[in-house]
């Protein structure tokens, strides 16, 4: 494990989103306004539900974000595939936190579920992932996570069998 904070404020989300924290070549969070989080408040590699490691985050919902404007004139919703992208940049920051080297993308998930909306006013949307696997082989970096999205503490989002890989090519 490497050694790393088990919390991140903004600021050292946009260095992860810079390249900087996890060093040149290796997981990397996309920068604003694709960044869906504002912190993580407890990150681990051997606790949550399964001890394979969790995430938990927050991202601050404010009636200003961009796809407010977009995403549908005249019925603000936060487009469900955002949740769904901030699980999958959680899982892969968590690879890049464990120090497991390459670069994050998302392979896919089980199965998805919608029971809610995000609206302008909402305040905060609280993310949980919980890993089934960690894998780390010659060939194969990956976790596997389920995960939800509360939004002001009601569970809106639920995924199961998330996928994200590291790869140095």
């Amino acid at each position: 494990m490497a050694d790393y904070p088990t919390s991140f404020d903004k600021d050292a989300l946009l260095k992860c989103a810079r390249g900087e924290l996890f060093g040149p070549g290796n997981a990397q969070l996309p920068a604003p306004p694709m960044l869906m989080m504002d912190r993580i408040t407890d990150i681990s590699g051997d606790g949550g539900e399964h001890g394979k490691g969790h995430v938990v985050a927050e991202f601050d919902i404010t009636p200003d974000l961009w796809f407010f404007d977009c995403h549908f004139p005249g019925n603000p919703i936060m487009p469900g595939c955002l949740g769904l992208d901030g699980l999958w940049q959680l899982t892969g920051f968590n690879l890049g936190w464990r120090g497991w080297q390459g670069r994050g993308y998302a392979l896919g998930v089980g199965e998805v579920k919608l029971t809610g909306m995000v609206r302008p006013d909402r305040k905060m949307l609280t993310y949980k992932i919980d890993f089934t696997k960690a894998i780390q082989t010659r060939r194969l970096t990956m976790g596997v996570a389920n995960g939800i999205v509360e939004a002001d503490g009601e569970v809106i989002y639920q995924v199961t069998d998330m996928k994200v890989a590291l790869s140095e090519s």
